[in-house]
């Protein structure tokens, strides 16, 4: 049994560098190396999005009222905002992480659960942070950009991080089984129907998508770690939209979006839109931010919607011991 599974993982890692042999850039963007291999995954993590999950998130958004859904997104932010307090602690930014502890200890208590965002009445502000920030804080340079697949824009830092944010997902602990599962397929669906409006601005404005996103997601990055670095100058949060400028390659001015973590808040190439993981979209044409509702910025850490797994890391046909 086990011989067979290794012929599978085999299997498996000589289709993608099959596809990213398909798709080879001649003259790759500067800055961008495996330009070949991040076009083919975010085709792929696009097709799945568009032909799976976002039918069911419009669905989901069409069944379930709008009250319901913010409740659903702050609960799952209160449970990210544990391992937030965490790395802002970790980055010595002791105030946010007490902060951040504050708000989950409101939230939980008179947010009946986390269902109400009863802090941010408070005037306590929402953080993003994640393994990849903390990392990049203390001077680890990002690496190359990769897309992987389904789990959307990364880098090769924020990649080596996730097995960080995994270990750090309270949701990573939940037993039974199946309970992990269904929570986690509830944040997913969730998730990407917050996102469904931003990713209509996005299909509007952007020529090459592809390099809107990755543009984007490098710069969001970026800003949090000179954040997290106290380099931010007059930035209130960490949440704030930088400004973004016109991108080297050509994509389209008319449109920037911000992604989230791994993240995101990133969720993955096929739960955001075209691969954007918790991408909030602004304009800069006209200097305002469109936000399609209150939750598009979800603030939970891309690590929020892997597969928990009390039992062993387990992807949906992958088990490993």
């Amino acid at each position: 049994m086990q011989t067979i599974r290794i012929r599978h993982a085999a299997l498996a890692v000589a289709a993608v560098a099959a596809l990213s042999g398909c798709a080879t850039v001649q003259t790759p963007t500067k800055g961008d190396p495996l330009e070949g291999f991040n076009r083919t995954m975010y085709k792929f993590n696009d097709t799945v999005d568009t032909y799976a999950l976002k039918p069911v998130a419009q669905g989901y958004q069409k069944v379930v009222p709008q009250p319901v859904r913010d409740s659903v997104t702050n609960f799952f932010s209160n449970i990210g905002d544990v391992y937030v307090a965490a790395n802002n602690i970790v980055q010595l930014r002791i105030a946010d992480g007490v902060g951040d502890i504050m708000r989950v200890v409101i939230n939980t208590v008179f947010g009946v659960g986390g269902l109400f965002d009863v802090a941010t009445i408070a005037k306590l502000p929402k953080h993003t942070a994640d393994f990849g920030v903390t990392m990049g804080r203390y001077g680890v340079p990002s690496g190359p950009y990769l897309v992987l697949p389904l789990l959307g824009p990364s880098t090769v830092r924020d990649t080596a991080g996730l097995g960080v944010d995994y270990v750090g997902n309270p949701l990573t602990y939940v037993k039974p089984d199946g309970l992990s599962w269904g929570l986690f397929g509830v944040n997913l669906v969730n998730t990407r129907s917050n996102l469904l409006g931003a990713g209509d601005v996005l299909d509007a404005a952007a020529l090459d998508k592809y390099s809107f996103v990755r543009n984007a997601y490098l710069q969001r990055r970026q800003m949090l770690i000179d954040n997290a670095r106290g380099e931010a100058g007059s930035t209130a949060s960490n949440d704030a939209l930088p400004k973004y400028d016109l991108p080297d390659d050509g994509a389209a001015p008319a449109a920037a979006g911000a992604a989230g973590s791994a993240g995101a808040a990133a969720v993955g190439g096929a739960v955001a839109p075209a691969g954007a993981s918790g991408t909030a979209v602004a304009a800069p044409a006209s200097g305002t931010a469109v936000s399609p509702n209150p939750a598009s910025e979800t603030n939970v850490p891309a690590m929020q919607v892997a597969p928990p797994s009390p039992g062993g890391f387990r992807f949906p046909s992958i088990r490993l011991h």
